[in-house]
């Protein structure tokens, strides 16, 4: 028996908290079975839908694999010279050695699905065929799949993360409410945890402000 796998990601270009890769197992004989519940993007559904198709998934999918990558391992790859897209090939050929799947479907982080493919490849012990391009997760049900649980499994990190810190938005550097927490939270604590990621632009421009007002003080 056939069996297929879906992959996806959800939290990859925000500032604060983890980014999760999942991937989504199925039998492809089951596979209608995702259309029927009504599976598409987690883009395309609404914070309910979302929640009521992730119950229900569980019942129809073979199995399924979470990788939580935390804003400090995304900082201290970066420092040794591993790259976002590299990281995410890491994350997600260690899900399908694991699941060892026939076929796996992912949607494209690089510029070209070729390139990708070459990042995965080299780390992959297992044989399976590699089906990915961009805008998967809109054109598989698999991998809306995976987008779905990826999503959800971002949210509860996300909600949990501010039980404890308080409310900053999406996470997202577009995002005003996130924007300002960031500002008040380097102007009180004069440093910015780990749940942050240091390497990206937005959090990069708040600490060299930060350390020359600081050097201005001293002159």
């Amino acid at each position: 028996m056939k069996r297929i796998m879906g992959i996806d990601e959800a939290g990859r270009g925000a500032v604060i908290g983890p980014l999760i890769i999942a991937g989504a197992l199925i039998d492809e004989k089951d596979e209608e079975k995702l259309r029927e519940i009504g599976v598409r993007d987690s883009k395309l559904l609404s914070h309910k839908q979302r929640g009521e198709l992730h119950e229900k998934l569980p019942q129809i999918l073979a199995d399924s694999q979470l990788e939580r990558v935390s804003a400090a391992e995304i900082d201290s790859s970066k420092e040794v010279g591993i790259n976002l897209n590299e990281l995410e090939a890491i994350k997600s050929s260690k899900i399908i050695n694991n699941l060892k799947p026939d076929t796996v479907f992912i949607d494209a982080v690089d510029t070209t699905p070729l390139k990708y493919q070459g990042r995965l490849a080299k780390h992959l012990s297992v044989e399976a065929k590699l089906v990915i391009e961009h805008k998967a997760d809109s054109t598989y049900p698999i991998v809306s799949a995976a987008s779905i649980l990826a999503k959800e499994a971002r949210e509860e990190a996300i909600s949990e993360l501010k039980e404890e810190v308080g409310d900053f938005g999406s996470g997202y550097p577009s995002d005003p409410l996130t924007k300002e927490f960031l500002t008040r939270w380097i102007n009180e604590h004069n440093s910015f945890p780990e749940w942050v990621r240091h390497s990206w632009k937005t959090v990069s421009v708040h600490l060299e402000a930060k350390t020359q007002k600081s050097l201005g003080e001293y002159k």
